[in-house]
């Protein structure tokens, strides 16, 4: 099954059964928590950035240009990649979905900001999005980036793994991820984006408390450090 490794902020890199790498939010360089650069990252078949903002796009375009990896993100940034000279994209938007060889991926919707890293202009602006993925035999949703929508509650029954921001003042806070939980009903939680930075400190045990109070027991929260690897 899919295995997940956590590199703090909202990036992971997920391998495959059949050996495909896909990186979601690439963020490594200047992430005060991963324990790994960029150059350290390894083989990259797929890069998924949920939206455009730089802790979760930073290092997307240093690595297409150094790996053979297709970027899948939202219309507008593969276009802003194709304009930076990126051959390999497969542009979607929020709502649709598409079959690849690794498992489907299904882009979500999400309530943020959409402007893009490296893009002067403000023509590559875009929603920005979440990506619900089916990956040997698990589904796994990342939020991204998001406030608490009643859009969730169409997840209900549909994900395995939630990986959901918990950092407050830029997307939901600890109340309301733990509201979310109890919309999607996911097996396992995953909270991310949090204790980067002084303003999105959380102490993701009270997060876990909460999910309780709200989702009840049937719900586990898994806390991962950087450098963590889970396998749902």
């Amino acid at each position: 099954m899919a295995k997940l490794t956590f590199h703090g902020q909202s990036t992971f890199v997920v391998e495959c059964d059949d050996g495909t790498r896909l990186v979601i939010d690439p963020f490594f360089d200047d992430n005060p928590l991963s324990a790994i650069r960029r150059s350290e990252v390894g083989a990259v078949d797929y890069l998924l950035p949920t939206h455009g903002h730089y802790d979760h796009f930073a290092d997307a375009l240093p690595l297409l240009r150094e790996t053979e990896a297709t970027l899948i993100s939202t219309f507008e940034i593969a276009a802003f990649a194709e304009s930076e000279g990126i051959a390999k994209v497969h542009p979607m938007h929020i709502g649709g979905g598409y079959g690849f060889p690794f498992g489907r991926v299904k882009m979500t919707p999400a309530i943020h900001g959409g402007q893009v890293h490296g893009d002067t202009t403000g023509q590559y602006s875009t929603a920005p999005g979440g990506f619900l993925m089916h990956l040997d035999g698990r589904r796994i949703y990342h939020a991204g980036d998001t406030a608490l929508t009643l859009d969730m509650g169409l997840l209900k029954g549909k994900v395995d793994v939630a990986i959901l921001p918990i950092g407050d003042n830029f997307t939901m806070g600890p109340e309301d991820a733990a509201e979310a939980v109890a919309l999607i009903r996911p097996r396992v939680v995953i909270p991310v984006h949090y204790n980067t930075w002084p303003l999105i400190e959380q102490d993701p045990e009270r997060f876990r408390d909460l999910v309780g109070e709200r989702a009840g027991d049937g719900v586990r929260v898994e806390i991962m450090d950087p450098g963590d690897s889970y396998a749902p």
